[in-house]
């Protein structure tokens, strides 16, 4: 496994487990299996509805907790000082640790300002090793950047070979802050998995596009959270530090992005009305 150094001086892996769309009663197995084939970052989210799960397959997975480094997020319906906080203690007891390691918000709504406070103070009496945020823009996340004691530590936003967030990457390392992938597969889209030069690129190195995708990011400096549900995809997914791209296939890979969302866009007013009213 590979590490970051974030902002703070926290070791981070470069390569972890989300469970974004894992069921509740299907998570449990999933982070167990995949802490078994070696990974120590588990993403969940207050929004995802399985900290309980994560928390359980923490206490019985057999690592110790301080080999394991947690992730969650806290949701909109949370923002604002006194709810972060409270949201905060709730994600500590349902996840059954004393500390996250990495805790960020989730988008940048409502009072996030306010949110960003109760994180700060969390971050200074232990409860939270590291802070940062998700889903924030370049201009979101300069003017966070201006007006706090903490910098951000983590931006996790969609990441993929055909977004490949250059600017927002540029600004991110212009404040210190590390990068992070959500989507690192874009769920399949743009018949992702099938696509001819990943898979060509794949051929030359014995590796399938997938893992020629998470290479590509993990040699671009971002940190990478593939979900699957197989084990044996999980394996396969963490099967990326036996080789490396030569600078001719980052070039190529490179061309495939399109530079926009395959998602959703926050300067669209009804994804905005959407998100803010998800509970």
């Amino acid at each position: 496994m590979d590490y970051v150094t974030l902002n703070n001086g926290v070791k981070m892996p470069k390569l972890g487990y989300g469970v974004f769309q894992v069921s509740n009663e299907e998570c449990e197995r999933c982070v167990v299996e995949a802490v078994n084939a070696g990974y120590r970052l588990i993403d969940t989210a207050q929004s995802y509805f399985n900290e309980e799960a994560v928390g359980r397959a923490v206490r019985k997975c057999g690592v110790p907790r301080q080999e394991l480094f947690l992730v969650s997020k806290v949701w909109i319906s949370n923002g604002g000082y006194a709810r972060a906080k409270a949201s905060i203690d709730e994600s500590l007891r349902k996840l059954q640790t004393d500390y996250l390691d990495l805790l960020l918000i989730h988008q940048p709504f409502n009072d996030y300002y306010g949110t960003w406070r109760a994180m700060e103070e969390a971050l200074r009496a232990g409860k939270l090793r590291a802070i940062g945020v998700s889903n924030f823009y370049p201009d979101r996340l300069v003017d966070l950047c201006q007006f706090v004691d903490e910098k951000p530590m983590v931006n996790q936003v969609e990441t993929h070979v055909f977004q490949q967030q250059r600017q927002a990457h540029e600004y991110m390392q212009k404040y210190g802050v590390q990068h992070m992938a959500w989507g690192p597969f874009a769920e399949g889209r743009n018949d992702f998995f099938s696509n001819p030069l990943l898979n060509e690129i794949g051929a030359k190195y014995g590796k399938s596009a997938a893992q020629v995708a998470l290479r590509f990011l993990l040699q671009s400096d971002v940190v990478v959270i593939p979900k699957s549900v197989h084990k044996e995809r999980m394996e396969q997914n963490m099967a990326v530090f036996d080789f490396a791209l030569k600078p001719e296939d980052m070039a190529a890979i490179q061309k495939l992005d399109e530079g926009e969302s395959l998602f959703f866009s926050h300067y669209d007013p009804a994804t905005v009305e959407r998100l803010v009213n998800l509970h």
